[in-house]
């Protein structure tokens, strides 16, 4: 078996710095980029291990994506390897967003930029269909399952009920079942099949020991711990001495530590709660502000949960943070903090459970709670389909008059053209993106 060592820090870095400028289509492109290039083309890793690692990863609150490309930058290098793939993986969207979010803020009602929203907004009602239905696909494999994934639409659409108490209670259905239906449970959780992929000449194979630095020692656990409290720690104490605890920048950190903490099943489940704080509840930014946010995010690479950085762009913006006269760097700096406690967990969470995780191979008891939450995380993707469909296509309605204001048919129409590139044709997401912000530019203009 080749040693782990074989593969150079440098050439890792490589790849990381790479895949974090082309890893275009939300988590599960993401994650299938990583398995192509991983598994099949480098072989630095085996199916049976990857999928081990990403079945933990989709446990965990967070991006899944940039938590995987976490989970393996330090299995293979340490530390310093995790740390070095999971910042690569956020970095490159996070720069490209603030540009972004800038042009938005400041061009917005510039003709081209708003028939460029118009027109993207309508295909992101679809992709996001289209990755629940490409999650369900694999996931929803028996009537257990489709009832668990009903029953999560079920309670978000009709009851609003808060999401962590859904992802609970499906680990838990998910725990029961693995022990009196374990056949109904076993089918993972992850986005995409086992093949038949040999890991013979993987360098991390099936069979190969975990390496020293990532068994598991009481003494690096609590060092990790301490050193994640105290990062955190600074870094609140810092906003609390710049605007106090109810000043927006303070806010913006707690609220996102929240929501890195306890929001389960990927970035479109994330964004539910996303948006009941940070339009709700704190008034960052506005519902149409907040669809286009997940517009821009789709047009740019890396972890789609980067439209917090958005978020925090806007929020500094209009609440001024930094005064009248430093309308930009109050964004920066806002999107740069919302940035820094949404993905602190993430990387705390590898480099603290890691080492425990990398014992736990094959297990039933740890999988099956996983298929459960992945059955409702379909659900609640699907949710948050109809959500944007609304707002897309009533764009004037309210939660009281949810179907006033008119309807726009120009973009249902889009949404429908959307579905039926991805479902039917296979159009790659950016194509489809590209062809409906083209329409969108094209009605504003001529004005249809």
């Amino acid at each position: 078996m080749i040693p782990i060592s074989r593969i150079s820090f440098k050439e890792a870095l490589r790849f990381w710095f790479k895949l974090g400028f082309v890893s275009f289509g939300g988590p599960a492109g993401q994650i299938a980029i990583m398995h192509r290039e991983l598994v099949e083309t480098h072989r630095w890793i085996s199916e049976k291990r990857f999928l081990h690692a990403l079945n933990y990863c989709m446990v965990l609150p967070g991006p899944e994506a940039q938590q995987l490309a976490t989970y393996i930058g330090w299995l293979m290098h340490g530390t310093k390897g995790g740390i070095a793939a999971g910042a690569l993986f956020v970095l490159p969207s996070l720069f490209i967003l603030i540009a972004l979010s800038w042009i938005y803020l400041a061009f917005g009602n510039v003709p081209l930029v708003a028939g460029l929203l118009y027109g993207i907004k309508p295909a992101v009602t679809a992709i996001v269909l289209h990755a629940a239905w490409r999650i369900g696909v694999r996931t929803l494999k028996n009537s257990w399952l489709i009832a668990i994934s009903v029953a999560a639409f079920t309670a978000l659409f009709a009851f609003n009920v808060y999401f962590p108490i859904i992802i609970l209670a499906a680990a838990l259905l998910g725990a029961i079942g693995g022990t009196l239906a374990p056949n109904k449970f076993s089918i993972g959780g992850a986005h995409l099949a086992a093949d038949n992929t040999s890991s013979i000449d993987a360098i991390i194979g099936d069979d190969t020991p975990t390496p020293p630095h990532a068994q598991f020692r009481w003494s690096r656990f609590w060092l990790y711990v301490a050193v994640g409290m105290a990062l955190w720690l600074t870094g609140m104490a810092l906003l609390i001495a710049h605007s106090g605890w109810d000043g927006t920048l303070a806010q913006m950190g707690w609220f996102f530590t929240k929501a890195a903490m306890l929001t389960f099943g990927g970035a479109y489940a994330v964004l539910p709660y996303v948006y009941q704080g940070a339009v709700e509840s704190y008034q960052w930014l506005t519902p149409q502000q907040m669809i286009d946010g997940l517009a821009l995010g789709e047009t740019t690479p890396g972890p789609l949960i980067m439209v917090v950085a958005f978020v925090g762009f806007v929020g500094g913006w209009t609440k001024q943070i930094l005064g009248a006269d430093y309308l930009f760097l109050a964004g920066v700096l806002a999107a740069g903090v919302v940035t820094f406690f949404t993905f602190l967990p993430s990387f705390l969470f590898i480099l603290i459970g890691g080492p425990l995780i990398e014992t736990t191979h094959g297990q039933l008891k740890f999988t099956a709670p996983l298929t459960a939450i992945t059955a409702a995380v379909v659900g609640v993707i699907v949710n948050l389909a109809v959500f944007f469909a609304w707002h897309v296509w009533w764009p004037n309605s309210t939660r009281l008059t949810p179907l006033s204001g008119g309807f726009e048919w120009f973009a249902a129409v889009l949404t429908v053209a959307a579905a039926i590139a991805l479902f039917r044709f296979k159009i790659g997401v950016m194509t489809v993106i590209a062809g409906c912000g083209l329409a969108g530019i094209l009605k504003v203009s001529i004005g249809f």
